[in-house]
Formats: C-alpha cells, sequence, structure tokens
C-alpha cells in the first residue's frame, strides 16, 4: 500500500466516481482505476459499491478511509514541516472551531496567517459537538481546535479569552429597553435553541436550570446566524455568543445577568509545527471581549 492510493481512494469517496477523482488529481483514469483494484486486492476488501448516483464506500471502506484520511493528514504535515523556512511554508492546515465560537475573531487571525504563509492551505470546517471535537483531537486530524473549555478539556489547552452570551429578541421587545436583560424576566418566552447535541444547546439548558427557566422550544437549528435571524422575526428568543450575532443584528441583542459567559480554548496537536504555533499567537492577539458591542444601538 501507498499514500497515493491512498490519496485515490480518498479522492474517490468525494467525487463519487474514478473519472471525476482522476480529473481532479490530473491522473489518468486507467492508471487510477488500477490502484484501487490493486488497493482492494491487497487488503482483500472491496472499498467502493457501484450504485445508480456512483460510487460510495462500502462499511469496510468507509472505516478504511477513515484511517487513510489520518495517514495522508499526518504525511502532509510531515512534507510542509520538512519543506518549512523562515519566509515560506507549504502544506495543509487542517482547523476545527465549534459552532458559534470564535466567529469573529478567527476570520482575522486567518488573514493574518495567510499574508505571512501565502502558500499554506487552510481548511477550516465547524462542529457542534465537544465529544466528536475531542475525538478529531484525540486521532490526530486535527492541526488545531477551537472550542468551548469543558470538563474533558486536555490540561495543555491554551486559554484564548471568554466568549460572553446574549439574548437575541425580536423588534420591539419590550427587553430592548434595557442595556443588561435580567434572565428571569425572560419566564414563559418562547426559545430557538440548538441540536441536543451541541454545546451551545448545553450551554442554554445550563443556564435555564441554573435561573429555574422553563424553555418552550418552538426550534432547533444547526446554525447560529440561524438563531439570530429567527429570534430577530419574532420566532423567539435565543443565547449566542457575541462574536456569533451577523452584521446588522447588533440593535437586538443585550448581554443578560446573571452574565453568562464561556472560556475559549485552542487545542494543538502534540509536536505543533510553525503553522500552528503562528495560527496559536494570532488568536492570542484578537479581541476577545469588546464591552462596546454591548451597547443598545439606537
Amino acid at each position: 500500500m501507498s499514500l497515493r492510493q491512498f490519496e485515490y481512494a480518498l479522492a474517490v469517496a468525494e467525487e463519487g466516481s474514478v473519472t471525476a477523482a482522476a480529473e481532479r488529481l490530473n491522473v489518468a483514469q486507467p492508471s487510477m482505476s488500477q490502484q484501487i483494484r490493486s488497493l482492494e486486492r491487497e487488503l482483500g476488501v472491496k472499498l467502493f459499491a457501484r450504485t445508480p448516483t456512483g460510487l460510495v464506500p462500502t462499511v469496510v471502506g468507509r472505516a478504511f478511509l477513515r484511517e487513510a484520511e489520518v495517514a495522508v493528514r499526518a504525511s502532509r504535515r510531515a512534507r510542509a514541516t520538512a519543506r518549512a523556512h523562515a519566509d515560506e511554508l507549504v502544506g495543509e492546515l487542517v482547523v476545527a472551531v465549534q459552532m458559534g465560537f470564535g466567529t469573529r475573531q478567527l476570520p482575522g487571525a486567518l488573514s493574518a496567517l495567510r499574508r505571512r504563509f501565502p502558500r499554506l492551505e487552510v481548511t477550516v470546517f465547524e462542529e457542534p459537538s465537544s465529544a466528536e471535537l475531542e475525538r478529531l483531537c484525540r486521532r490526530g486530524v486535527l492541526d488545531l481546535a477551537l472550542m468551548a473549555a469543558c470538563e474533558q478539556s486536555p490540561d495543555d489547552a491554551h486559554h484564548l479569552g471568554d466568549e460572553e452570551f446574549v439574548v437575541v429578541l425580536r423588534s420591539g421587545h419590550r427587553l430592548l429597553a434595557a442595556d443588561r436583560v435580567e434572565l428571569r424576566e425572560l419566564e414563559g418566552e418562547p426559545w430557538v435553541r440548538f441540536d441536543r447535541d451541541s454545546a451551545l444547546d448545553g450551554v442554554l439548558l445550563n443556564v435555564l436550570r441554573d435561573n429555574e427557566l422553563t424553555p418552550a422550544t418552538v426550534a432547533r437549528v444547526s446554525q447560529t446566524a440561524t438563531a439570530v435571524r429567527w429570534a430577530a422575526h419574532g420566532l423567539g428568543v435565543t443565547l449566542v455568543p457575541a462574536s456569533a450575532v451577523p452584521h446588522g443584528y447588533e440593535r437586538l441583542v443585550r448581554p443578560v445577568f446573571p452574565a453568562v459567559s464561556q472560556p475559549v480554548i485552542a487545542v494543538v496537536r502534540p509536536g505543533a509545527g510553525p503553522a500552528e504555533t503562528a495560527l496559536l499567537e494570532l488568536l492570542r492577539q484578537e479581541t476577545w471581549h469588546d464591552s462596546a458591542f454591548f451597547s443598545p444601538v439606537s
């Protein structure tokens, strides 16, 4: 087996066909087909099944591809480290962000990183579940994870700052007259909530329990921007990190009392290279709490 075969198999799984995968990787289609067949013979299993919509991984194939992805990413990091110089860094940096956290801070840090290392390829994806983020960190798939601190947070996690949570109200809501909303005044309000296994819904559940509030859930969403927009249109109230409020909705946002905040941490893979180290430093330089944001907008 070779890393090239792993890369071919991953491309076929993503594209759904050998032809499309070969075009993407600039490889002759017969050569890629031969490499996939050779890999299957060596493994003694079928990695893909043919369906009306294209090739899909088998159960065994999915298990193999998960490990193949770890191997390919590790190989890319090794090449990037070997080729890194003071003024040139190439390769791929894989970053995962817990949904709703670092929404304002991460783009600025990544922009600065790309200016410093223009040949660096950065892949970013959002993950709502703390447990899944921790699993990906343990498997070595991620170079850096940005998440809320929790009981299972690694001892070597880097504390970046705190995200303060704010309540989003519909236009004309009586509580917009206040600079800060007392949580007990939200009793009886309908709530726009998040997926049950998400960190954001966990924060909301703790807030409701600690303040003896009984939520009437009118909707569950998977994105913070969706929750803000639905709350703004009067479906219900919602509670989100301040940095996750989309531009234009600030006037409908208020901090709460008692204050709700969550420490934000960065978890960097063991043996971090120059790219991860640089991004961590750039994230430290970002502003993680800006009290001016909470000033009511007239």
